[in-house]
């Protein structure tokens, strides 16, 4: 009897259920891949599985990015020196892919660069559970999104401030994997406090969209993790966890800081619960 196959969607509607049966929200947090070298990469990428994370999303440096900040940006541009390529970061994310979703996060140029199947097919042998691609609007996605379905990888669609009621829903409609909330209209990095309207929009999302609705940009504490938690079904961690491995003095401190922000943020997520409905 042949073994059936888990899809990437599957993996990612899995791994928000249970946090979700743990009432609370799941914790995405996001690394650089291939920051700030191939092996210290892999060692934050096993803590970062270890430490609580419920998925995890992996950053693909990219020369001219579109959407990050100036942390990320440039340790982007170290792992780039220090040889980080698609193929090498994706690797990385292989490692753990048996214990956590991993979700790639890659701009648009580089899919092209290898072909919408190629790169999908890439994507399978990573062991890769959805993709994020920021600067593709769903309506330009064509072949790649018919790739990526085609395999079972949800390409994860962004619903931002500015986004318009009608296109907020029409996204919404035809999301798959988890709609991204992007909490501000600036790039990447931590702010001292949540958005003003961050709740109505992403109550919004969660009533649109038949998939989980995770915000992301601007959140650098726990307790600022378990607020969002009160209020979506997961939570992306970007910039806070770039910086304290670009502050690390080494790669041992790089892991410690990395586990034990997950860990203290998972807690704080824990004891908050989660949005209701």
């Amino acid at each position: 009897m042949t073994e059936a196959t888990v899809t990437g969607g599957e993996r990612v509607a899995a791994a928000f259920a249970a946090a979700r049966d743990e009432g609370r929200a799941a914790l995405m947090p996001y690394m650089v891949g291939g920051f700030p070298d191939a092996r210290t990469s892999a060692a934050i990428a096993g803590a970062y599985a270890e430490s609580g994370a419920d998925l995890v999303e992996l950053g693909i440096p990219f020369s001219d990015p579109l959407a990050d900040g100036p942390v990320i940006h440039a340790a982007a541009t170290r792992a780039l020196a220090a040889g980080a390529t698609l193929d090498s970061v994706l690797a990385i994310g292989e490692r753990i892919a048996s214990a956590v979703p991993v979700v790639p996060m890659v701009y648009a140029n580089m899919i092209l660069a290898r072909g919408p199947g190629r790169f999908a097919q890439l994507l399978v042998e990573a062991g890769a559970a959805a993709a994020i691609v920021p600067d593709l609007p769903l309506d330009e996605a064509g072949e790649i999104g018919a790739e990526l379905h085609a395999v079972g990888i949800p390409l994860v669609p962004l619903v931002a401030p500015t986004t318009p009621a009608e296109r907020r829903r029409e996204i919404c409609r035809r999301a798959e994997g988890f709609v991204y909330v992007v909490s501000d209209t600036r790039v990447t990095g931590e702010r001292d406090e949540l958005p003003d309207g961050l709740a109505e929009l992403v109550g919004a999302v969660r009533g649109e969209a038949p998939v989980p609705a995770a915000v992301g940009f601007g959140i650098g504490t726990p307790d600022q993790a378990a607020a969002v938690g009160r209020i979506a079904d997961g939570v992306i961690v970007g910039t806070r966890l770039v910086r304290a491995v670009a502050e690390a003095d080494g790669g041992d401190a790089a892991v410690g800081a990395v586990g034990g922000f997950i860990h203290a943020a998972r807690a704080s997520m824990a004891e908050a619960g989660r949005a209701v409905g």
